[in-house]
């Protein structure tokens, strides 16, 4: 009986010592025929996962139709900062046995199409003939694929192989290349032993990004014959192999992707020693690979592990290696959600978190990669920031910088977690140097949150927006935009758009909006740069509510009167001057419970740090400076009445170290933030119960998939909702490990258990996700995303109460 392809087989535990990784198959759905170079699903994602590793920039499918069979589907490259698939099957093999004259038809032997952790493989079985074929990444910019045919027979047998391809031809399912891109030109060549797949030049700062150099390279250790048919980019190589009797013989086929001709040229030294000895670049990725799996805790659960091995390709599968301007190793957050193949700050603290644990050398590289652009006192275009790590980095920089991405962000930064992670590198690594190597900047990029972001000098910081041309003029009165429905005189200084929209600046005349307060919407770069700088966008804290909502909380607490309903939403911004009363940047105004119990964290963080490498004046100084600060936390941020933590509303009046003074917000519902002094452990024990009593509670916090990013009760929650309601995995962490911190391992261990069991696909073979539906366990977001892969990781690995 023919047995059909296994795409699908369960997560096997191993007996042994030492893990295999044979023992975890097709942990993530790797199945996937693109048609397409951009497929997206309703979230913007590339709609098929398919194997990265190494840090190297193309990846491959498996493929599904019988078709198909006899190769790799794909691939898809990133193309600088957007991930394209460039082909459906790029290098298909076929068969003919020459004794015979019949070609043979794969899907009629016995077969196995699935991935391992780092290999993709295909196994052929028939009684005369055995076919494997196995993909791995042996570099940084190359996979290499191992053919192996074993002739099953005793009499000799000569086959004639033929491999296939052609290039996609479709950019969307609604337009071919020639319409979207008719200047870009690509080809197929051969040199010497190589086929070149060339791209031309294409500076597409939304879609696709290629040097004029850029290259995909395919290499074989077996001579053959090619014919290239250059008008449907497609080539077809021949060649005859001879096995005797019960003889085995290898191809060694290698892909590489190359961004330019100096990448090229190296990789080309690369192969060759490959090509001398290519069982040896095999056995190191297998046991690389053996290496990480060898993190994961063997008592855990099938499932648990399933769940550990899916966070590790996760993260390894997003890790790109130095191009580009990004002169290390770092994690991006997805490979195939369209807008995410760069570097984000926050997003790499937590990547190197959990890598310290199975790659610590790229957890360190993803450290230094944002470090890297740490804002210098001589910096050309902001030296004002002088210590901050800006929010994202590309392979290209923005026009500011000299460059052409659009997606290099230095409008704010991200919370200061930094230090959390260099430590937790320290504690899986005992990395002394790396201490030392990271200690001045970590303290630098501290005490920039209280000279930039701390407006009323009471050590007590807000979030905020740098001096950007997305934020202000080049004079430096802030911007913003407001729609009326019959547009006041009084805005004579700014400039019409359509349906009623009008581009303002200036302090004083946004002060008068607000107070003014019947416009019908409004939007503001600085709002935006300190829901970014919080890392959580759109959260209720910092004013966004839709239209919808709004009505609603008006009807409930104004009876429908919208401008004194819109008031409580209101943002006001502080402009932080230096001495010199020059513009440093925009604080929010609202002191952050969540900012400054991180700063807290950091603070005790950095004097372990300190006492490690014989830096005692600092440790000192930081010790002083924690003891006023967790006490300031619980007096300022912390409501009786409703038994948790909020942000602080602030007017600009200057007042002494940790005192405060204004109104804690209330209004705007519970969120992530309120947990956060108990994730510090800065929480005095009484609170964190009442706390802990918000967060079980099933009208608030404890739903299908727990710890949403807005409890129920909030006023602009919706389950949809980027960060009000959908439920991310980062927060999910930090609000398990708060329950955690203070003894709630029961209450904790009831939400592992429901996120276990309720998120969608996530201990099948669905891509780990961005964020989770809170009310269905529906999956939402990117696929394939690193934090959530880091935390699941924590949460599967270093358990403070084993997963049941």
């Amino acid at each position: 009986m023919i047995r059909k392809a296994i795409t699908s087989l369960c997560c096997m535990l191993l007996i042994g010592s030492t893990w295999a990784t044979d023992k975890f198959i097709s942990v993530i759905d790797r199945v996937g025929e693109p048609q397409f170079h951009q497929d997206f699903d309703k979230y913007g994602n590339q709609r098929f996962n398919p194997l990265f590793d190494m840090g190297a920039w193309h990846g491959f499918l498996l493929p599904e139709k019988p078709q198909n069979l006899g190769g790799f589907t794909g691939p898809m490259i990133v193309a600088e900062e957007y991930g394209i698939f460039i082909a459906n099957q790029l290098d298909k093999l076929t068969l003919t046995d020459l004794n015979t004259g019949k070609t043979i038809n794969l899907s009629q032997m016995q077969y196995q199409n699935y991935s391992l952790p780092g290999a993709l493989v295909q196994t052929y079985e028939n009684e005369q003939l055995i076919i494997n074929l196995t993909l791995r990444f042996v570099t940084n910019r190359t996979s290499l694929l191992e053919t192996k045919l074993v002739n099953k027979s005793a009499t000799q047998k000569e086959y004639k192989l033929n491999w296939q391809g052609q290039l996609l031809q479709n950019w969307k399912p609604d337009s071919s290349i020639k319409q979207a891109y008719p200047d870009w030109h690509r080809e197929i060549n051969q040199v010497n032993n190589n086929l070149k797949i060339s791209f031309s030049k294409l500076r597409s700062t939304w879609n696709v990004m290629t040097s004029g150099d850029s290259v995909f390279n395919i290499r074989r250790s077996i001579g053959s014959q090619t014919t290239i048919n250059s008008k449907n980019l497609s080539y077809r190589s021949n060649t005859t192999m001879t096995l005797v009797a019960n003889e085995a013989k290898s191809i060694f086929t290698s892909f590489s992707y190359t961004h330019n001709d100096n990448e090229y040229q190296l990789e080309q030294e690369k192969l060759t020693n490959i090509f001398a000895q290519p069982q040896q670049f095999i056995q190191a990725s297998e046991l690389r690979w053996r290496d990480y799996l060898s993190s994961i805790d063997k008592t855990l659960s099938a499932t648990q592990q399933k769940v550990a091995v899916k966070a590790i390709e996760t993260l390894n599968g997003n890790w790109r290696s130095a191009a580009g301007n990004l002169k290390h190793d770092g994690v991006t957050p997805s490979v195939t959600a369209r807008w995410f193949n760069g570097v984000w700050a926050w997003d790499s603290w937590k990547h190197a978190y959990a890598m310290a644990h199975f790659n610590p050398d790229v957890a360190k590289d993803n450290i230094r990669a944002m470090f890297d652009y740490q804002v210098q006192a001589d910096d050309g275009l902001r030296p004002q920031d002088k210590g901050m790590v800006i929010d994202a980095i590309f392979y290209n920089k923005d026009k500011a910088r000299g460059g052409d991405g659009g997606n290099w962000n230095e409008r704010n930064t991200k919370p200061p977690l930094a230090s959390w992670a260099v430590w937790e590198v320290y504690q899986a690594t005992k990395d002394v140097k790396f201490i030392a190597e990271m200690f001045d900047k970590l303290i630098a990029y501290h005490y920039w949150w209280y000279e930039n972001r701390d407006h009323n000098g009471n050590g007590l910081v807000e979030y905020g927006a740098t001096k950007h041309r997305f934020h202000n003029t080049s004079d430096g009165n802030i911007n913003f935009s407001v729609q009326f429905s019959e547009p006041p005189t009084w805005l004579t200084d700014c400039k019409t758009d359509n349906d009623n929209w009008y581009q303002c600046s200036g302090m004083a005349l946004y002060e008068k909006v607000l107070e003014q307060g019947n416009y019908q919407d409004l939007d503001i770069g600085a709002q935006h740069g300190a829901g970014w700088e919080s890392g959580m966008d759109n959260a209720a804290r910092f004013g966004f509510i839709n239209k919808t909502q709004l009505t609603a909380y008006a009807n409930k607490h104004y009876s429908g009167n919208l401008n004194q309903a819109r008031a409580d939403w209101q943002v006001r911004f502080f402009e932080n001057l230096d001495d010199n009363h020059r513009l440093l940047g925009y604080s929010i105004n609202q002191e952050s419970v969540e900012l400054n119990a991180f700063l807290a964290k950091e603070k005790k963080l950095l004097i372990n740090m300190a006492n490690l490498i014989g830096k005692k004046t600092e440790a000192s100084q930081l010790k002083s400076q924690l003891n006023g600060l967790e006490r300031a936390i619980n007096q300022c941020f912390y409501d009786d009445k409703s038994g948790f933590y909020y942000d602080l509303k602030i007017s600009s009046k200057p007042l002494g170290q940790y005192q405060c003074d204004g109104q804690l917000l209330i209004e705007r519902g519970r969120g992530p933030e309120g947990w956060s002094p108990l994730w510090a452990g800065v929480a005095d024990l009484n609170k964190a119960k009442q706390v802990a009593n918000v967060v079980m509670s099933t009208n608030e916090f404890n739903t299908v998939i727990p710890l949403p990013t807005a409890s129920l009760s909030n006023p602009a929650y919706d389950q949809n909702i980027y960060w009000r309601g959908r439920v991310w995995l980062d927060q999910y962490y930090f609000g398990i490990r708060a329950l955690q911190n203070y003894g709630y391992h029961q209450n904790a261990q009831q939400l592992i258990d429901k996120l276990f069991s309720n998120a969608e696909g996530l201990t099948e073979q669905g891509p780990i996700r961005e964020n989770y539906n809170p009310e269905t366990g529906e999956m939402q977001g990117a696929s394939n995303f690193s934090w959530s892969a880091a935390h699941l990781y924590m949460l599967t690995t270093q358990p403070t109460k084993k997963l049941q």
